[in-house]
């Protein structure tokens, strides 16, 4: 079966960085486009970042462009998203998922405070 695994999370100081990961299995993970999404306490689930199955053309909410990078090992079955300069307002519960099939892991939490 499909399984999504993050991890990665944790609490950092605003301009900080962290970098999640996302470990798939189940599926033929180099066939499918990957994408992180996050929810904030109150807030609907937005989408984050998403990348191709081939690891190119990614695309970023806009209020990530710029501090926010998406990547993926094929080889590894795992996609990342590099983290950096966060603010406290990217304090969320961050989610990988698969477009296809409406698949999702169970959540990192990543806070943002000092």
């Amino acid at each position: 079966q499909v399984q999504l695994v993050e991890s990665g999370g944790g609490l950092v100081q605003p301009g900080g960085s962290l970098r999640l990961s996302c470990a798939a299995s189940g599926f033929t993970f180099s066939s499918y486009p990957m994408s992180w999404y996050r929810q904030a306490p109150g807030q609907v689930r937005e989408l984050v970042a998403r990348i191709t199955a081939a690891g190119g053309m990614p695309n970023y909410a806009d209020s990530v462009k710029g501090r926010f990078t998406i990547s993926r090992d094929n080889a590894k079955n795992t996609v990342y998203l590099q983290m950096n300069s966060l603010k406290p307002e990217d304090t969320a519960v961050y989610y990988c998922a698969r477009s296809t099939g409406n698949y999702w892991g169970q959540g990192t939490q990543v806070t943002v405070s000092s």
